[in-house]
C-alpha cells in the first residue's frame, strides 16, 4: 500500500514557477554556489519516520502532484537524473507539464509509465543494478521546506536557513532561480546504526501545503513535523538511502533515523561521493 504523498505540484505552485522566471521563454538553470567550507555544527532531529520515494516514481498519475519525473527544484528531474528520455508528460498535464519521461530510479517497465523501486546492496554501493549508470547522485532525500515555490519558504528563507550568510548564498535572497535547500548534505543514521549521507534534491513529504515547516527543518528544539499524514513522517530517501540505513522495508512507514545538516567540507569518503549533484535549478 502506498503511503506518502508526491511533490507538491498544485495548479498555484505552477503560476508560481511561471511567474517567476522567464528567460528568453525558456526554463532557467543555475548553477551550485561556491564550495561550501563550512564547519558549522548542527541540531539532530531524532527518532523520526522515513519513507522512500524515487526518480521516476509514478504515485498517483490523476493527481497535479502524483509523480517524481520532476521536483520542486528541477523540472527534469528524471531525465538530468538518469540521461533516459522516452516521452514527456502532456503540456496539459497538471503537474510536471512537459517534463521529459522514460528515468527511473528502479526497475522500469518498457510500453508504460511504471518504475518500481528494488533492493540495493552493499556489495554495489547501493547503486541502481537495473542498467541504469546515475547522472546525479542516488543517495537523494526530501525534507518539508521548499524555499523557492512555497511563498511562505520563500519569503523566510534567509530569516531560517542557517547558511544563508555563507559564501555562494550572501545576497540571493531575492533570486527566484536559486535554492538554498537543493543539494545541501544531510547525515542520517538508521535502524541499523550506521550513518549515511546524502544530498537534498525535492521537497516532501507533506500534504495541505506545509511545505514551509521551518520548525522542524531548521529549528534547533527537535520539533515534530507539522503533517501528521503517513505516521507523522518528516523525509523521504530514495532506495540507496533506504539500503544503505538498513530499512526494514522497500517502501514502509514504521523505520525511524536521525538526522542532521552537514557542510560539504563535513562529509566523508563513501558511496555517495561517487556521483555527487551539482546542478542548480530547473524551472
Amino acid at each position: 500500500m502506498r503511503h506518502r504523498i508526491g511533490r507538491l505540484r498544485q495548479p498555484q505552485r505552477l503560476a508560481l514557477l511561471l511567474a517567476a522566471v522567464t528567460v528568453a521563454g525558456s526554463a532557467t538553470a543555475c548553477s551550485e554556489p561556491a564550495s561550501r567550507q563550512g564547519s558549522r555544527s548542527y541540531p539532530p532531529h531524532t527518532d523520526i519516520v522515513a519513507t522512500t520515494f524515487w526518480v521516476g516514481e509514478v504515485f498517483d498519475p490523476a493527481v497535479p502532484d502524483g509523480s517524481q519525473v520532476c521536483s520542486s527544484y528541477d523540472s527534469q528531474w528524471a531525465f538530468h537524473w538518469s540521461g533516459v528520455a522516452r516521452g514527456a508528460v502532456p503540456d496539459s498535464a497538471e503537474g510536471c507539464a512537459g517534463a521529459r519521461t522514460g528515468g527511473c530510479d528502479g526497475v522500469a517497465h518498457p510500453g508504460s509509465a511504471s518504475c518500481d523501486t528494488e533492493k540495493r546492496v552493499a556489495e554495489n554501493d547501493f547503486f541502481p543494478s537495473s542498467g541504469i549508470t546515475p547522472r546525479e547522485n542516488p543517495f537523494y532525500l526530501d525534507l518539508p521546506y521548499d524555499d523557492l515555490n512555497d511563498p511562505i519558504g520563500f519569503a523566510k528563507r534567509c530569516e531560517t536557513i542557517p547558511w544563508a550568510n555563507d559564501p555562494g548564498y550572501t545576497g540571493r535572497c531575492d533570486d527566484r532561480g536559486f535554492s538554498y535547500m537543493k543539494n545541501r548534505w544531510v547525515a542520517i543514521t538508521g535502524p541499523n546504526g550506521r550513518t549515511c549521507y546524502g544530498q537534498i534534491e525535492d521537497a516532501g513529504p507533506s500534504h495541505d501545503g506545509l511545505y514551509h515547516d521551518a520548525g522542524y527543518v531548521l529549528g534547533d528544539e527537535d520539533a515534530r513535523p507539522a503533517q501528521k499524514a503517513f505516521n507523522n513522517a518528516g523525509m523521504d530517501v530514495s532506495p540507496a538511502l533506504n539500503g544503505c540505513l538498513g530499512f526494514s522495508e522497500r517502501n514502509g512507514q514504521e523505520d525511524r533515523v536521525t538526522w542532521r545538516f552537514v557542510d560539504d567540507a563535513n562529509v566523508p569518503d563513501g558511496p555517495w561521493l561517487r556521483v555527487v549533484t551539482r546542478s542548480g535549478v530547473t524551472l
